[in-house]
């Protein structure tokens, strides 16, 4: 690791106001000033400090609210009151508030107090955030207000408050609190911001919901909240509610301990303002290779670019930011307009182990900086994974103003043709249909599902490789071959709860082209199946390798034969068919719960789907067997 951050640190605290530099000597006859300590040295800044700010006056009672007086007592400052008041619209279903503040705030406190409110009005409040770490103090306002209210409470377990006379507030994963909307009256989702748009999406399934945010800081820094998720919550039938916290709680207004971190940490990172590069174009667009001394030299360029990673990603640390300026294996590479970065990626030398090396991650250890090679070698068992070298994408943006104009493939290109000597290129992500096409798009085929959700998005990782040398088309065949030969094995067991549309696309991105290599036996029960009375059934083992190779391979006829059906219908029911592939063959889902899902009148609808979506499988493949299957049905229908 190189030392810029911890340079970064040390400038900024020399160049800001309010700060004493306290140095420690070695011995207690060091040089000492004023009353310091024994061996402590102090060296005033020389600037002049304003004089500590009054207090404010004390938060007043509102004249008419529906919580206890008792909670806005608690309050700390009239922003918090304010908020509290906010939350009492959570008492009607179909309402929404938005609590929007800056770090250090209070607005995980004003939603402890009114959680307490609602629980002791008998209302089931489900809590969310990305971790119960950040919800702890929500916990504890509540907690006191409960006992102040003299409301008998338990604590049964440590995510949760049950009130005896009913209500409760209840912590749940982001995951889990989303599928379960329907058992809570009211949800709570501290940190928004920190959630993928998808989730926030589906948290509106909610009787009555409310979304705690940053504004700045790395925990709301993610664009999705502001830019997309603000629009869905618009167009939405919900009555929202909105409020905002200014005065400060954890700091005095204008304290510099708040602005040195702000900065030193760039915790208010902003990608460049949408106007400066609302033209650009990837003909207009410079590739730029920036190191770290550059970056760490140019504040300017640094928060372009670090700002535009913050802003496109859902969750950010300020570790980070130490890795961008540090890490020996990282590096940054920016498309930029007018010297403005509009799409940059993080990019990551992984691979090129030595023997010893890879063994040692083959049994086991973790060997940092190597993700893709360590979960193509610990999980997949692939000793040989390592030993090529790759330059693994950990983050891509683009620019909200100028997205959907080829700027993230045209960086994708330049990253390419720079790293052209290496054996790959590689990526790994929470899976979405949306997200895998755009990979697939650019060249990636996909080679592991993960078979565990992470515990923050619910989403699955996938990864996906782009070989760019003989070793690197080798290692990416026998993991393209071997994700196609396992996934339907898979798809029943750890990713049965997998999206349909998420296994489609991700099954369409691998490059592999398995066969169906099913003998005439096999053929007659599927032919049988598709054409006259047979049950799948009897043999599910051969359908499921068909429902694969339908799905994989580039050369596979679609699922709706003929064409005399309207070009987009018949392009609806052929995905409609695929996903009915997915439910029924490769995730055994029930009938009731295919027909229910995809929106077919009937099981048996549904069931016919399935027989019609197979015949063009048995024209393209299915060879004597299933030609002679099918003339013996035809023939038995015209007697």
């Amino acid at each position: 690791m190189a030392g810029r951050f911890r340079a970064r640190l040390v400038a900024t605290l020399r160049a800001h106001r309010g700060v004493a530099v306290v140095s420690l000597t070695d011995s207690s006859d060091g040089d000492r000033r004023g009353d310091a300590p024994n061996g402590v040295t102090i060296e005033d800044d020389g600037l002049t400090h304003p004089a500590p700010r009054r207090a404010k006056p004390a938060p007043s009672v509102p004249d008419e609210h529906a919580f206890p007086a008792a909670a806005y007592e608690a309050c700390l400052t009239p922003d918090q009151v304010d908020a509290v008041r906010a939350f009492e619209a959570l008492r009607d279903p179909g309402s929404a508030v938005v609590c929007e503040a800056d770090r250090g705030r209070g607005k995980t406190s004003a939603a402890g107090l009114a959680a307490a409110g609602l629980a002791a009005d008998g209302l089931d409040v489900r809590v969310t955030a990305p971790s119960f770490r950040g919800v702890r103090e929500l916990y504890e306002r509540a907690d006191a207000l409960l006992d102040d209210l003299d409301v008998d409470h338990r604590r049964p377990e440590h995510t949760r408050l049950a009130l005896d006379a009913g209500g409760e507030i209840r912590y749940a994963r982001p995951p889990d609190a989303v599928d379960a909307t329907d058992e809570a009256d009211v949800l709570l989702v501290d940190e928004a911001a920190a959630l993928p748009v998808r989730l926030l999406e589906r948290c509106l399934d909610a009787d009555a919901v409310a979304f705690t945010t940053t504004v700045h800081g790395y925990e709301g820094a993610g664009r999705g909240f502001d830019v997309r998720f603000r629009d869905v919550l618009a167009e939405s039938d919900i009555d929202v509610t909105d409020v905002r916290l200014d005065d400060p709680i954890r700091y005095a207004a204008g304290d510099p301990v708040e602005v040195w971190a702000f900065r030193a940490l760039l915790l208010d990172a902003r990608p460049p303002v949408a106007p400066l590069v609302a033209d650009a174009t990837p003909e207009t667009c410079t590739y730029d290779a920036l190191d770290s001394e550059t970056l760490a030299a140019d504040e300017t360029l640094l928060r372009e670019a670090f700002g535009l990673l913050v802003a496109a990603h859902y969750r950010t640390e300020p570790d980070d930011l130490a890795r961008l300026l540090d890490a020996p294996n990282l590096s940054v590479r920016a498309l930029r307009h007018d010297g403005h970065v509009v799409a940059v990626a993080l990019l990551a030398r992984e691979g090129g182990l030595d023997a010893d090396t890879r063994e040692a991650m083959y049994t086991g250890r973790r060997v940092k900086g190597n993700m893709l090679p360590d979960v193509l070698t610990s999980q997949l068992r692939d000793e040989r994974a390592a030993e090529p070298v790759g330059t693994r994408v950990v983050r891509i943006a683009t620019h909200h103003a100028a997205r959907s104009r080829g700027l993230g493939s045209a960086l994708l290109d330049g990253v390419r043709a720079e790293f052209g000597d290496r054996d790959w290129l590689g990526v790994g992500y929470g899976a979405t249909a949306d997200l895998l096409r755009f990979w697939a798009r650019n060249g990636f085929s996909t080679v592991h599902l993960s078979t565990t959700r992470n515990d923050t998005s619910g989403e699955y990782s996938v990864l996906m490789l782009d070989p760019l040398s003989a070793d690197g088309e080798a290692l990416a065949a026998r993991h393209e071959s071997w994700f196609a030969d396992r996934i339907a094995d898979v798809l029943v067991d750890a990713l049965r709860d997998l999206d349909p549309d998420v296994a489609r696309a991700a099954l369409a991105a691998c490059d592999a082209t398995p066969a169906p290599a099913l003998s005439d036996d096999r053929w007659r029960v599927v032919a049988g199946s598709a054409y006259g009375s047979a049950m799948y059934s009897v043999d599910p083992a051969p359908f499921r390798r068909l429902a694969v190779c339908a799905l994989v391979r580039d050369d596979a006829p679609s699922l709706v034969a003929g064409d005399g059906d309207d070009a987009g219908d018949a392009a609806d029911e052929a995905d409609r068919r695929e996903r009915l592939f997915v439910l029924k063959l490769l995730q055994c889902r029930s009938w009731d719960a295919v027909a229910d899902s995809l929106g077919y009148h009937s099981t048996g609808q549904a069931m016919r789907a399935f027989g019609d979506a197979l015949k063009p499988l048995c024209e393209a493949w299915g060879g004597d067997a299933a030609r002679a299957e099918r003339a013996r049905h035809e023939d038995e229908e015209q007697r």
